[in-house]
């Protein structure tokens, strides 16, 4: 008896690349980089294919905390206000951050 059910398993190929988890993306920065200046922090944003964004908006994907930032920035509040209306924001600290933008990038076409 064959099992007319059955699925058919399509392997992905492990030479394929995804984009870069900030391609395509809105990112707010908020309070003093320890690590960089925001000019350097925003090249880095650019080279991995995502957009600076002065303002949170409901646009806006990712909001990286800087180290050295002073209790609840307007910005963070915003952006969690936001996800409380359902909103899919993430909101990094700067290690995250340093860690995301160490990912390789998608080789140049």
């Amino acid at each position: 008896m064959t099992n007319t059910d059955s699925l058919d398993i399509t392997f992905s190929d492990p030479t394929e690349s995804l984009p870069h988890p900030f391609y395509q993306k809105q990112i707010v920065f908020t309070g003093a980089l320890a690590t960089m200046t925001r000019s350097e922090a925003a090249k880095q944003v650019k080279a991995c294919g995502g957009f600076l964004q002065g303002a949170v908006t409901q646009q806006t994907d990712f909001v990286i905390l800087g180290d050295k930032r002073r209790g609840i920035s307007t910005k963070q509040r915003k952006a969690e206000q936001l996800m409380n209306y359902g909103e899919d924001i993430q909101i990094l600290i700067e290690d995250d951050f340093l860690w995301l933008i160490s990912i390789p990038k998608e080789a140049e076409e």
